[in-house]
């Protein structure tokens, strides 16, 4: 269980090779889903400081998420979120 007020990311980069996933991020991608942003090779954004405000966990929680639910419960709902994404990748 993830402890409060953290976030562990393991830079896999699932999140930006799946952004078809979502209208949200429709603007990010070519229609491939992988962020336009990424770099591939290293798993890395390169707009990282710069990035949209729904790629930062903890920006999105503030600004969108904080009335709905604890800070807690939106991260164990997006680390639930990266594991379906890993397992996807491991079974392709």
């Amino acid at each position: 269980m993830l402890s409060q007020n953290t976030y562990k990311c393991y830079k896999c980069g699932q999140c930006c090779r799946n952004l078809n996933g979502s209208n949200l991020y429709s603007d990010l991608h070519n229609g491939d889903g992988i962020c336009r942003y990424l770099d591939e090779n290293t798993n890395f954004c390169l707009i990282y400081e710069k990035r949209p405000v729904l790629c930062n966990i903890d920006k999105s929680y503030e600004i969108y998420f904080y009335k709905r639910m604890s800070k807690d419960e939106f991260y164990q709902i997006n680390q639930k979120g990266c594991e379906v994404l890993w397992v996807k990748r491991m079974t392709k």
